[in-house]
C-alpha cells in the first residue's frame, strides 16, 4: 500500500496551510492522485496559494464537503506543479469528478490561470 492509498476513495481532502503568523488555515478540496502525489488544482489569486509561497509545510486529512474529518491528518510539503504534471492532473480531475469538473473548470478559468498544488507525504 502506497502513502496515499487511505485516498484513493475519498471525493474530498482537508488541505491545512499556514498563515505566516503560524495560525493555520483548512481548506476542503478535491484532489487527484498520481503516484503517490496528491495534486490540488486552484487558481494563483487564492489565499492558499499565497500562504504556500511563505510555507510549503501542509497537512491533509479525508473529509467531507464541508471539512467535516473522515479520517487522520497526515503531513507533507507541497510544491507548485510542472507544466506537464499540471496537464496530467486536470486530466486525472476531469476523469474523477466528470461534469461537475468540467463546470468547475468553466468557472474557474474566469478567475484566472489554473496552478496545481504536489503534495507529496
Amino acid at each position: 500500500m502506497g502513502k496515499t492509498s487511505h485516498l484513493a476513495d475519498q471525493k474530498y481532502i482537508n488541505l491545512e496551510t499556514y498563515r505566516k503568523s503560524g495560525k493555520t488555515v483548512c481548506t476542503p478540496v478535491w484532489f487527484v492522485l498520481d503516484n503517490d502525489t496528491v495534486y490540488v488544482i486552484t487558481t494563483k489569486e487564492t489565499g492558499k496559494v499565497k500562504r504556500l509561497q511563505n510555507n510549503q509545510n501542509v497537512r491533509i486529512a479525508p473529509c467531507g464537503f464541508r471539512g467535516e474529518l473522515k479520517g487522520e491528518w497526515v503531513s507533507g510539503t507541497a510544491r507548485f506543479a510542472e507544466k506537464g504534471e499540471t496537464e496530467r492532473a486536470l486530466a486525472l480531475r476531469k476523469k474523477k469528478y466528470g461534469l461537475q469538473a468540467r463546470l468547475v473548470g468553466a468557472i474557474v478559468a474566469r478567475k484566472g490561470e489554473p496552478i496545481v498544488i504536489a503534495v507529496s507525504i
